[in-house]
């Protein structure tokens, strides 16, 4: 049954005004990835607070504890999530996990994080375990903008570079997105702002996932590591453009956290991840991945 996204905005905390009371579950099920973006850094660790971390990797078999676990912290938790530390379509482990929780816990909204070069042809398989809400990393619909950003894919065994490699997950992210939007999963698009690189393409880019399916959008700003280390993390005025220019074509969000793969509670009020998966340490630094 397709959500409405008056029910996301109320249920959802990255879908709208609710972030200050519905809380959320990131379950660490999907361990590898299978594209090289260059500000991407995943990681096994109890100290980085940024996507594409957590402190340990889950089996779907343990999700509904960690889950009983979360909600006698968080009464009002909504929402179970899949976000990583690796894609949540490189392996079945997301969609194990999924098929579990519908019969432990079918109140919680189910919601996956995808770079979705695998989102064409696992479409299907998203929609019969009942995925609500999904959101696709997209950083650009130029190939030649794409390469710039991500180095390699790795698609069926096979290493794809450069160009070649972004015009494959260009198409796949797109003919997946309106695979699934056209089945009533309501579509989010994340984008990393990258200064001197994706910075003018946010218009285009906005306005081919709405036209797609998508209906929100979160842009991201980079903040500088790994192999674009050398990129300035975007300013307030450069971020703001982006979406004013998003704008135009489709709803854009606000107030995304940056969550870890292991996030637990109210986003900007509650944070239980320590608690709940009994492994977390103190907070060392700041940076991010994708989301």
């Amino acid at each position: 049954m397709a959500r409405t996204i008056e029910e996301l905005e109320k249920n959802h905390p990255c879908f709208g005004g609710c972030r200050f009371n519905a809380g959320r579950i990131h379950l660490p099920v999907s361990p590898g990835c299978n594209i090289a973006c260059k500000f991407c850094d995943r990681a096994i660790n109890d100290v980085e607070e940024r996507p594409g971390v957590t402190s340990k990797v889950i089996s779907p078999d343990e999700a509904n504890k960690f889950i009983d676990k979360a909600l006698e912290l968080v009464p009002n938790l909504k929402v179970a999530g899949i976000a990583g530390p690796g894609d949540t379509l490189a392996t079945d482990k997301a969609f194990e996990t999924f098929r579990k929780i519908s019969k432990g816990h079918p109140e919680l909204l189910k919601c996956m994080s995808t770079n979705g070069l695998l989102l064409n042809e696992r479409a299907d398989e998203l929609i019969e375990v009942g995925v609500d809400t999904l959101t696709v990393t997209v950083n650009a619909v130029d190939p030649e903008i794409e390469a710039q950003i991500n180095d390699y894919i790795i698609y069926h065994d096979k290493i794809y570079m450069g160009v070649e490699a972004a015009k494959i997950l260009i198409k796949n992210q797109l003919a997946g997105i309106r695979k699934v939007a056209a089945a009533g999963v309501t579509v989010k698009i994340n984008t990393v702002l990258v200064p001197g690189i994706n910075d003018e393409h946010i218009e285009t880019i906005a306005k081919t996932v709405k036209e797609a399916g998508a209906i929100i959008y979160n842009i991201i700003p980079l903040i500088p590591q790994h192999k674009l280390s050398h990129i300035s993390r975007p300013t307030c005025e450069q971020i703001e453009k982006a979406r004013a220019e998003a704008e135009k074509h489709i709803k854009v969000f606000r107030h995304c956290a940056h969550c870890r793969a292991d996030a637990v509670g109210v986003p900007g009020v509650s944070e239980y991840s320590r608690q709940v998966f009994q492994n977390r340490l103190i907070n060392a630094r700041e940076t991010f991945s994708h989301g």
